[in-house]
């Protein structure tokens, strides 16, 4: 997963990016509600946590303005106002679920999780698609009935194949998904690691649509 925290408390920011990493997910931040808005727009993400207490936009209003928009990103709403009218109202602008501050870590993870499985249209962990299962806790994936094992890129890869699958996914989506934070990218990596999946899964099971990107075909 791709995550944007907008947060503007750097304590409670770095301590959910070092969560997120730890559960093997990829984080962004953003310390107001202008940056959140204006990278909630341009980049692709799979979630986002939001902070009630903003500067400039708060969170509400952020929520609504990019509920307008059309924007269908899971949201997680944090604030230390519990009130059940504050919550209510919360919802009402277009939160998917709400976690009252201080909050356990465990239990943000687990909402995260339940979060991104519904927008995958799954109720539980499995999602399947033909032959494939893939396990987003365990991270563990099945053809056919038998576990193949793939490297961490490999598995991300797939998700995001099977997220979209049915629809072309460009080397630019690809790169922005899974390698933006990384210093150096090789330029043959994205290749290479379509390769190395497609000797997992089947070559006919990714096709290449020329000029627009990789279709996972299941």
């Amino acid at each position: 997963m791709k995550i944007l925290i907008v947060e503007d408390d750097p304590a409670i920011a770095s301590l959910l990016e070092r969560t997120l990493a730890e559960e093997g997910w990829r984080s962004v931040t953003a310390p107001d509600g202008e940056e959140g808005l204006y990278r909630a727009e341009m980049e692709c993400f799979d979630l986002m946590i939001l902070d009630w207490m903003l500067p400039g936009i708060s969170g509400p209003e952020l929520l609504e303005r990019l509920r307008r928009k059309g924007v269908d990103l899971p949201m997680l709403m944090l604030t230390a106002r519990g009130e059940v009218d504050d919550r209510i109202e919360g919802l009402r602008k277009g939160a998917d679920d709400y976690l009252p501050k201080p909050f356990s870590l465990d239990e943000l993870i687990e909402r995260i999780r339940a979060l991104y499985r519904r927008s995958l249209g799954s109720a539980g962990n499995r999602l399947e698609a033909g032959p494939l299962s893939l396990d987003l806790a365990s991270r563990r994936v099945w053809l056919e009935g038998e576990e193949i094992e793939l490297k961490r890129k490999e598995y991300d890869l797939l998700l995001f194949l099977f997220k979209h699958r049915g629809a072309p996914v460009s080397r630019e989506m690809i790169e922005t998904q899974l390698w933006e934070s990384e210093t150096f990218l090789q330029s043959n990596v994205i290749q290479v690691t379509v390769y190395n999946l497609r000797k997992k899964i089947g070559k006919e099971r990714i096709r290449t649509s020329r000029g627009m990107g990789y279709i996972l075909d299941v």
